[in-house]
């Protein structure tokens, strides 16, 4: 692994030039790229400059401690740390998921359980609104389809970060939301107090970073316009602002009706149209999609949970990483941290244990 590393480092100073031609600068998708890489690179350079820096001190002590036994109390302190730097630096060198800096668009839909899924759809929806908030990342909502109840039958957020660093992408940590989220509770509509089990799923896309990522034709669009209507299908708008944009090549649909104005519903469902072609088009490039991708479920179904989250026992448990915790109360407060953490930490052992297979043949 560590013989990639030179390659890297001669990548990172050619990168570092490439930050200094005004070019770059004026080409606000290029310079995004670049300076993407260049944030994934350091941290790779300044992690390698630990690893060598400690090898060449434990060097150093053991052979000073043939003379001297004070450096040789020194050498098992050098050796811990040493092989803490190469840890490091081994997680570092897995090729990353390329779109882990990418910022993202969110759909969190009401399952099976009617009115308690879509309430329980809103309590996601407020969820990560406040973890996005505590990451310092900026949400958007897109659009919404409120339930009788005040819940959401489905709504649509973008939610974009500020940092370069892929590992800090909006994308690297809520790529694993996607899924069915379970839900048992007693549901405000209940009179008799009985625990009711419902779920809602979740769809994460990562967002086009600039429109000629993915080329859309014209020819390939049917765009109907409508008027948007609120709970109960009652009529909000005096005018045709809603759209519904369909690709034809694929038969994706996306509607918005959220604003007020028509361009603005249509420039909306670009950007979700163009995230989710994004998608499609990679999993087609990769004929077995990557771990993450795998919980990118598309039904609603209860067999294909991720999470389950017990409000009687104030419990949340994630049944791909074997995660558990009694703090929901402070989760659905948006300290959902821990728990993205754990979902990081089992794609890195994979990806770690499939690098060390590879190897070994």
């Amino acid at each position: 692994m560590f013989e990639s590393v030179q390659s890297l480092i001669d990548e990172h100073k050619a990168v570092q030039e490439e930050l200094s031609d005004p070019a770059v600068h004026a080409d606000a998708g290029r310079a995004k790229r670049v300076n993407r890489r260049y944030a994934e690179l350091s941290r790779i350079v300044h992690a390698y400059d630990e690893w060598f820096s400690t090898s060449e001190d434990l060097d150093a002590a053991r052979e000073l401690a043939k003379e001297d036994d004070a450096f040789a109390a020194e050498v098992p302190g050098l050796e811990e740390r040493l092989e803490q730097t190469q840890e490091k630096l081994r997680r570092l060198l897995i090729p990353r998921d390329p779109d882990d800096a990418r910022d993202v668009i969110m759909e969190i839909k009401g399952g099976e359980g009617g009115a308690e899924s879509a309430l329980f759809a809103a309590d996601l929806l407020r969820m990560y609104l406040q973890y996005a908030a505590s990451k310092g990342w900026k949400t958007e909502m897109l659009e919404r389809t409120e339930s009788d109840l005040g819940g959401y039958k489905d709504v649509q957020v973008a939610i974009k970060g500020s940092s370069t660093d892929p590992s800090q992408g909006v994308w690297a940590h809520l790529k694993y939301e996607g899924g069915v989220h379970r839900v048992q509770r007693v549901p405000a509509t209940e009179s008799q107090g009985r625990i009711h089990t419902s779920t809602t799923g979740v769809l994460v896309f990562p967002e086009v970073d600039e429109p000629e990522e993915v080329a859309i034709s014209s020819n390939d669009l049917k765009i109907d316009v409508f008027r948007s209507s609120g709970p109960g299908g009652q009529s909000v708008n005096t005018t045709d602002s809603a759209v519904r944009i369909t690709h034809l090549p694929t038969g994706i649909v996306v509607s918005m009706q959220n604003e007020k104005s028509q361009l603005q519903n249509r420039e909306a469902g670009m950007r979700v149209l163009r995230a989710r072609l994004l998608a499609r088009q990679q999993e087609e490039r990769n004929a077995v999609a990557s771990d993450a991708r795998k919980s990118q479920i598309r039904g609603m179904d209860r067999s294909e949970r991720i999470r389950t989250y017990n409000f009687p026992e104030n419990r949340i448990a994630d049944h791909r990483t074997g995660y558990k915790s009694y703090n929901l109360d402070q989760v659905m407060d948006g300290a959902l941290e821990p728990v993205v953490a754990t979902c990081i930490a089992a794609d890195e052992e994979e990806r770690l244990a499939s690098i060390g297979s590879d190897d070994s043949q």
